[in-house]
């Protein structure tokens, strides 16, 4: 166990199943697994006929890992850091991970940015991350990342596991999440993440400085900022008092199309 991999390996077998019964991934269906450890789920995946991608960073069960299950014409493994490895890792249909602690939001965050979607996503992350995760706009959880979530998935909570059901045993709860890919959902501008994080760095603040200053970095030269800022604002719908913490996602999606429009 090395603590700088942030690893705390879900021991709870009636968790696990639970998991992989809600990810629903059939026979011949290729699954992502994140951080397979000794490799419990993955035995439970490729018994159900599933193909398995298992990325996993720690060498000592990389070697385990290749002695259990090297010899499976389902089995693949990639090894190294998952926030590096993941893009030339091929394609996959579904993901499943009990994700560390340290790398989840980002992760996540990477591939939804970066467009590599599965069709569903099953994992276990710390509460806090939840509930960012399936915030809704108006709460005390939302942010730049339920945007995230939200542009590709229908993001819905599961089980809370406690801490005993994890060795070691982290001091705070985890919670299953379960990402369902929308179908025929929108194609976002390439502005649209940048303008999310922007207008998101100050959540409470209103929304018209802020999108001031982001026009003002992207715009060329004779441009008036101000000007294009309340032509936006206006096609939009937007008076420029509110605050980006109510934003839903059609608006900011208006935001980023209108924006793109404009300054091409």
């Amino acid at each position: 166990m090395r603590k700088k991999f942030g690893q705390n390996f879900l021991i709870n077998r009636t968790v696990r199943s639970k998991l992989v019964d809600v990810l629903g991934a059939g026979k011949g269906d290729t699954v992502w697994e994140i951080g397979p450890g000794l490799g419990a789920m993955t035995r439970e995946l490729l018994d159900r006929g599933v193909v398995v991608r298992a990325f996993e960073i720690d060498p000592g069960f990389i070697r385990v890992l290749r002695e259990l299950f090297g010899g499976e014409a389902g089995f693949s493994l990639v090894e190294g850091d998952v926030l590096k490895t993941w893009r030339e890792a091929g394609e996959g249909d579904y993901l499943l991970g009990n994700l560390p602690y340290n790398i989840g939001a980002v992760f996540l965050a990477n591939l939804i940015e970066e467009g590599r979607l599965f069709r569903r996503m099953v994992v276990t992350v710390q509460k806090e991350v939840a509930r960012r995760a399936a915030a809704l706009p108006g709460s005390a959880d939302y942010s730049s990342f339920s945007l995230l979530c939200a542009s590709a998935y229908r993001v819905s909570p599961l089980m809370t596991i406690r801490g005993t059901s994890f060795y070691p045993a982290p001091h705070v709860d985890s919670q299953g999440l379960y990402f369902e890919r929308k179908a025929g959902s929108p194609a976002y501008p390439a502005v649209f993440y940048p303008l999310i994080r922007a207008l998101f760095a100050s959540r409470r603040k209103m929304i018209k400085n802020k999108l001031h200053h982001f026009i003002a970095s992207r715009s060329r030269g004779g441009e008036d900022a101000g000007a294009l800022t309340g032509e936006i604002l206006k096609t939009c719908g937007l008076g420029g008092d509110e605050r980006a913490e109510v934003l839903d996602l059609k608006t900011f999606g208006d935001l980023a199309k209108t924006l793109e429009d404009r300054l091409q």
